[in-house]
């Protein structure tokens, strides 16, 4: 049993209808967040927004944009996010044994010193511990604040989507 009802196109008001059309443009079809936002045309119009916007205006590399949103997906336990990423992550060329180790927890052990850098930046902060570029191995003249923002840019519309599909994982007390 669904804990939110699938609206069928018929049923949708015309501001949901004006939405879901864009979508399925765009995207082909609806996919499984935007589902559960279409209750809120809203929502579902500025997560589009957001998601296109960051896909095509963010600094890192699609392997760096990948392995931020398996970390994310990982820690907000969204099985949903981190499928559909594992594909995404496979097809910019990230190899198996990276995702293996992204989706398990692990450090993949990047050799590019950015991608590390990306990696350590993004694990520190789902990780709950302040990163600083003498501890997250960012590249020389890569500043933190820099790195923040884009790792902020990067993931901002998946912790929504990871959350809107997932269970938040249990709190430390």
């Amino acid at each position: 049993m669904n804990r939110l009802i699938e609206l069928p196109p018929e049923k949708l008001t015309p501001e949901q209808k004006q939405v879901f059309n864009q979508l399925v443009a765009g995207r082909g079809r609806i996919l499984g967040p935007y589902k559960i936002w279409i209750h809120s045309p809203t929502v579902a119009s500025g997560m589009e927004h957001i998601g296109t916007y960051l896909n095509n205006n963010g600094s890192l590399s699609k392997r760096e944009v990948e392995t931020v949103i398996l970390i994310v997906a990982r820690h907000w336990q969204s099985d949903y996010v981190q499928a559909a990423h594992i594909r995404e992550g496979k097809r910019v060329g990230l190899s198996q044994d990276t995702v293996d180790a992204l989706v398990a927890g692990r450090d993949p052990k990047f050799t590019d010193p950015h991608e590390r850098g990306v990696y350590q930046f993004a694990a520190a902060l789902v990780g709950g511990v302040k990163p600083s570029s003498t501890t997250s191995g960012l590249p020389s003249g890569t500043s933190s604040r820099g790195m923040l923002g884009t790792m902020a840019r990067a993931s901002a519309s998946f912790w929504p989507r990871a959350l809107s599909v997932s269970s938040p994982p249990a709190m430390n007390s």
